[in-house]
């Protein structure tokens, strides 16, 4: 028995699954017996693989890692979110932030921009609501 991840190139999903004989999979395929379990395409293509080892230590390391991008993906999302809706203040997000707050300076948008934690600390300690949001910079892949 071999088992292949095979992609659909109809709705670009992946799904896993078992043949017999690595043969198997292209006789199937040739007579247009394969079809994709999400929108029951035949247009089915084997994804490159890496060999399967138990390990307990490596299974954990996949989840780790789909958690990880499915996490920097949210993060990202946000981040573009802040920059469309938000006004950047750089180095002084403390100076301005106590701006706000106590000359209720008005601003048609809200502010982000770089804090120590000492900062954000002291902030906090006057009463200053602020949010930390960990930031991932536009090259990293």
């Amino acid at each position: 028995m071999i088992k292949y991840k095979l992609f659909c190139s109809n709705c670009i999903k992946d799904f896993d699954s078992w043949f017999s004989t690595s043969n198997e999979f292209e006789k199937l395929k040739k007579n247009k017996l394969l079809s994709c379990p999400n929108c029951n395409s035949v247009k089915i293509e084997k994804s490159l693989m890496s060999p399967s080892i138990i390990n307990n230590k490596t299974k954990n390391n996949n989840l780790n890692s789909k958690k990880f991008l499915e996490v920097k993906k949210k993060l990202k999302k946000y981040k573009k979110f802040i920059k469309n809706n938000f006004d950047y203040v750089g180095d002084n997000f403390s100076y301005e932030a106590r701006s706000i707050h106590y000359n209720d300076k008005k601003r048609s948008k809200g502010i982000y921009g770089k804090a120590s934690i000492n900062e954000i600390k002291e902030l906090s300690e006057e009463g200053i609501e602020t949010e930390m949001i960990p930031w991932i910079n536009d090259n990293e892949n």
